[in-house]
């Protein structure tokens, strides 16, 4: 594994980061436990979480369900929390904290205290690395948040502050606003980015490389589009199946772009999903993207990504099959 420095802190976190969003209701908990344990042995050592995690789709009530699983992990001790660089969410209501109005989605000060507590409590542990606001909160103004956000960091429950789906005016208004109070702000913007979703090269990468955030792509294989298993299906007639609905459901640009994808992969030599993973790494405003294996197999795989070095051939050929905004804004559409 490698490793690379989380936005411009000091803190070292691995290339790729270990999603658990499907922990609880996707994979159970021993496999979760193995694949934990597996990343640790070979690296991976930055995991990421959210406090709604285990509760989406049609099981709300569970939310929480997956810190709980690493929680128990963590607890069966051998070094496994001293280990991780441990990430985790808040914006969304939880089912656990029937608070009324202020059960609303947000990231105000007193829904801080409250979901930081209910997390630290279900992930078994008394701190986390990085404590992320999952989601803009426009009633909150930066002075609450930054003020909550230094409270928390002063008393050793969070290391550093980070965001998820920002705009980059809103990165831009978050640092301005903790500059004013001396304070670091955010390290880390997590962004949904990926080759069939290129619009935050217009404004959110250039903006985070800027201000000095580490970038954490979420989606990296576009929900298994870069996956390779639409274009190669395998198992049995019911997985050919739901295959062919997926090709069905793609515009024929997007059937011709997968086409055309894995005959490049194919002539690299490479799967498809730790190419998609390497040309995310390849990009310097990456830190390390989010991998969200559900089998061990599926995580030993991805490793490979690491390793694999594009050059400006193979980078030039991939802007072809999945074209860009075309660069930065403004000169993306402006002279």
């Amino acid at each position: 594994m490698k490793y690379t420095y989380l936005g411009r802190t000091g803190l070292k976190v691995s290339r790729l980061c270990l999603g658990t969003m499907n922990w609880g209701p996707h994979t159970d908990e021993k496999d979760a436990f193995a694949i934990m344990d597996k990343a640790l042995e070979e690296g991976v050592t930055f995991f990421d979480t959210a406090n709604v995690y285990g509760g989406r789709g049609p099981a709300p009530e569970h939310a929480g369900w997956t810190e709980e699983i690493i929680g128990r992990w963590f607890a069966q001790g051998g070094g496994r929390r001293e280990s991780v660089v441990l990430a985790t969410k808040f914006y969304n209501s939880m089912s656990d904290q029937l608070d009324g109005p202020n059960d609303a989605p947000g990231v105000s000060a007193y829904k801080m205290r409250r979901h930081l507590q209910a997390s630290l409590t279900r992930l078994q542990t008394d701190h986390v690395e990085l404590y992320q606001m999952h989601h803009i909160d426009r009633h909150a103004p930066w002075d609450e948040i930054w003020g909550a956000y230094e409270a928390v960091i002063d008393q050793g429950l969070v290391v550093y502050a980070g965001s998820s789906n920002f705009g980059a005016r809103h990165l831009c208004y978050a640092q301005a606003a903790a500059h004013e109070r001396h304070f670091l702000g955010l390290v880390s913007e997590q962004h949904r980015y990926n080759l069939a979703c290129r619009l935050p090269e217009l404004e959110v990468l250039p903006a985070a490389q800027e201000l000095g955030l580490g970038v954490i792509p979420w989606s990296p294989l576009a929900g298994g589009l870069l996956a390779g298993h639409i274009a190669k299906p395998a198992g049995g007639s019911a997985a050919k199946s739901r295959t062919a609905e997926a090709m069905a459901n793609l515009s024929e640009t997007e059937r011709d772009q997968i086409t055309r994808y894995t005959e490049f992969c194919r002539e690299l030599g490479e799967s498809e999903a730790n190419v998609a993973l390497a040309w995310l790494l390849a990009n310097p405003a990456v830190t390390a993207p989010i991998i969200g294996p559900s089998r061990i197999e599926q995580l030993t795989d991805a490793l490979r990504a690491v390793e694999i070095d594009l050059d400006a051939a193979a980078l030039a050929a991939l802007d072809e099959i999945f074209p860009g905004p075309g660069g930065a804004a403004p000169e993306a559409y402006a002279w």
